[in-house]
């Protein structure tokens, strides 16, 4: 072994082997990769072979890893990707905050989600301490999935009667007019995404059940008009579409032990104009009112395929403007 090479053993005692290397050594290798180390996994115990520096950089990773595998969740190449991306902000103290972040349990398939970055846990965190969150980030940040989780978690644990999931029903771009059918046929592409969620959540017959009885509701957000929600999870989905009268129609729908969550991305507004979206009046509208919190998420936050997170930063180069937060 060469004199500036150093050996660190991880215990991985109750770490699920499979889940922690990965198929084929996937997660170990790319913790090799992006560490310039070599990673064996040997018994109990996780070896990373390496100069110092390296060894330093990749130690809260693989612990990380090791936690995770621990808990049974999912683990993949893109999170070891994005434990080293969350590590380099601040020396690992975002690993650790993650590390400590809350799951949400769902009831239906006992599925646990949970926080895959640091700006996750501080969503969820908002979302469980305040009565009022605002969720701003990228695509693929997981903002309206965990939301819809918590409100189902919520559901089960009878904090709640109901839940609401709105809409607006802006055409991207194009023309679903001619489309045949009557019209909930009609708003249902927009409102998809909502189902997708639910769906992954719920078993199907028992989704069925509550949607029949109203105990869950997916509707655009102008069927919101004259209600007041109590006892309800409100999930304002795709807020940067919804006008400035749209977006305080529904902050004033709000009844007695309810919750609201509001969801967006302000590089996706789909206006005529852009400075009518609701969202972005509400960012200094409502700054500072105890209750109401903001949430920003970004590029590291991303949680879909890896070239996510690039798309979003060429797409800012090209638009040659500098990132803001809530974008990448």
């Amino acid at each position: 072994m060469p004199e500036d090479t150093i050996q660190h053993r991880i215990p991985a005692e109750g770490a699920d082997p499979l889940a922690l290397s990965g198929v084929n050594d996937a997660n170990l290798n790319e913790l090799a990769r992006r560490s310039g180390l070599r990673v064996f996994l040997r018994g109990d115990h996780l070896l990373l072979s390496g100069p110092l520096e390296g060894v330093e950089r990749a130690v809260p990773v693989a612990q990380h890893m090791v936690e995770v595998a621990r808990r049974g969740e999912p683990l993949g190449t893109d999170d070891v990707a994005r434990f080293f991306d969350t590590a380099a902000e601040d020396g690992g103290g975002g690993l650790e905050r993650l590390a400590e972040a809350g799951r949400v349990v769902v009831a239906g398939p006992r599925k646990t989600i949970t926080a895959k970055s640091e700006g996750q846990a501080k969503y969820l965190a908002a979302i469980e301490e305040n009565d009022i969150v605002v969720g701003i980030g990228p695509a693929g940040t997981g903002k309206t999935y965990l939301a819809v989780a918590m409100a189902v978690d919520a559901l089960s644990r009878k904090r709640v009667k109901r839940i609401i999931l709105a809409r607006p029903a802006v055409e991207a771009g194009e023309n679903l007019g001619f489309l045949p059918g009557d019209l909930q046929e009609k708003i249902d592409p927009y409102l998809r995404p909502l189902y997708d969620a639910l769906e992954d959540m719920i078993p199907q017959d028992r989704l069925r059940r509550a949607m029949e009885s109203r105990s869950i509701e997916i509707a655009p957000l102008a069927y919101m008009r004259g209600r007041t929600l109590q006892d309800a999870f409100v999930i304002l989905d795709e807020a940067q579409n919804a006008t400035t009268a749209q977006m305080k129609m529904f902050l004033t729908r709000l009844g007695l032990n309810s919750k609201a969550v509001i969801t967006g991305d302000k590089t996706q507004i789909d206006l005529p104009r852009r400075e009518d979206s609701g969202l972005l009046e509400i960012e200094e509208v409502l700054k500072g009112i105890p209750g109401i919190a903001f949430a920003y998420m970004k590029g590291s936050d991303v949680i879909r395929h890896r070239l996510v997170k690039e798309i979003i930063k060429a797409y800012a180069a090209h638009a040659g403007h500098e990132l803001e937060p809530g974008e990448a």
